[in-house]
């Protein structure tokens, strides 16, 4: 994917010109040429810039009338309000529900449409995982094939079959403009209750989710489509959901390490991506805290011990063990602070927006650590 993009610099009005292709190699995979363009655009970016690309939100969240994010449309092209708007909060990325899918036709030059309205590359996101979470393929107009479960293609014991069902989804993703899918689910599936993942899971052996895992990141990456390792640090041994409230996992980390952690760590060099959980872990972050909010969880597990340098994104700050007890500018502050990089469809965009902005101003959020996660994010995106 290429596309040009303009800065305008300083106050002579000079055009600079750049060239992004998405970065799907993985997340040490930097040459020293798109290192220096990145930090070429971060260093002419204004606040508001530097803010919106922590975003990724719905397209519909542009509206200012916007109530819900349960409430989706879809257009044959985008309103001039919301190009209008697009401007004053230049977000990162978008992500796309079946809610917002009408046809072949108007899916692409949706996604065309506001790829051309951002000044910078924008994600381009999808839940499609296969199976029951797929926003394409259960759209039938599309004419799409949807792939099997990730349960029921963990129990072939076959990784090929993984790698087919990347490969394949990767495949009309490209297709449709996308670039990022938030895809595989990566959590071991150790709880018969559990509702929320369930078959989702490639199955309840750590070793085969992530050798599955691995092969279906592959096969995305072969059609440049990124992917998701997600929900870190396992959602597999839960039997109630975060979209509704909090969700408390008892194990301490030493035990997560022996079971949950094994897929992510296997695969944590080649993920462009890490999806963080709400799933509240008191024994490793200290606190009653949901681990997408946790320092402790993000900063000093995932980034310091187990290494991880590529993105790190909430899963949607819309869910109800989030949006129950804490409000949309606090949460995304939080989050921020806590050591993710991308905050993702935030309850209230509009809050969680004027909530970042103000505590960027007040020096709540540092400098650098505004700047740490844009330069990650340009340079994901390839410049």
């Amino acid at each position: 994917m290429k596309k040009h993009i303009f800065l305008l610099i300083s106050s002579s009005f000079f055009l600079f010109s750049a060239c992004a292709t998405l970065n799907t190699k993985s997340e040490n995979s930097y040459d020293s040429k798109i290192t220096k363009t990145a930090e070429e655009l971060l260093s002419e970016m204004t606040l508001e810039e530097k803010v919106g690309q922590l975003f990724v939100i719905q397209p519909d969240q542009l509206d200012l009338k916007f109530g819900s994010v349960k409430n989706y449309k879809y257009w044959k092209s985008l309103p001039a309000s919301q190009k209008k708007n697009l401007q004053k909060y230049p977000v990162g990325g978008f992500i796309i529900f079946g809610g917002n899918i009408k046809s072949e036709k108007q899916l692409k030059a949706l996604n065309a449409q506001l790829k051309s309205a951002c000044k910078i590359t924008p994600f381009m996101a999808v839940d499609e995982e296969g199976g029951r979470v797929t926003r394409l393929a259960k759209t039938k107009s599309l004419g799409l094939k949807n792939v099997d479960s990730m349960e029921e293609i963990g129990s072939t014991g076959d990784i090929k079959k993984a790698r087919q069902a990347g490969q394949y989804i990767g495949s009309y993703l490209y297709d449709y403009g996308f670039n990022w899918d938030f895809a595989p689910v990566t959590d071991v599936n150790t709880n018969p209750e559990n509702r929320v993942i369930g078959n989702r899971a490639f199955g309840s052996d750590p070793n085969l989710v992530a050798d599955m895992a691995g092969a279906y990141l592959d096969g995305l990456h072969s059609h440049k489509v990124m992917g998701c390792i997600k929900h870190f640090p396992g959602h597999g041994d839960t039997k109630d959901d975060t979209h509704v409230d909090f969700v408390y996992v008892a194990k301490n980390w030493d035990e997560l390490k022996q079971c949950e952690l094994i897929p992510f760590v296997k695969n944590l060099k080649k993920a462009d991506s890490v999806m963080m959980a709400h799933v509240t872990v008191p024994a490793v972050s200290g606190e009653e805290i949901p681990a997408s909010l946790s320092t402790e969880m993000i900063v000093g597990k995932l980034r310091g011990e187990l290494g991880y340098k590529g993105l790190i994104l909430t899963d949607s700050l819309g869910m109800g063990a989030i949006k129950k007890h804490y409000g949309a500018g606090n949460a995304a502050v939080m989050a921020f602070n806590a050591g993710n990089d991308i905050i993702l469809m935030p309850a209230e965009f509009y809050k969680a927006w004027d909530g970042m902005l103000e505590a960027c101003r007040n020096g709540e959020i540092s400098e650098k650590r505004l700047n740490e996660s844009v330069l990650r994010i340009l340079k994901t995106k390839g410049y």
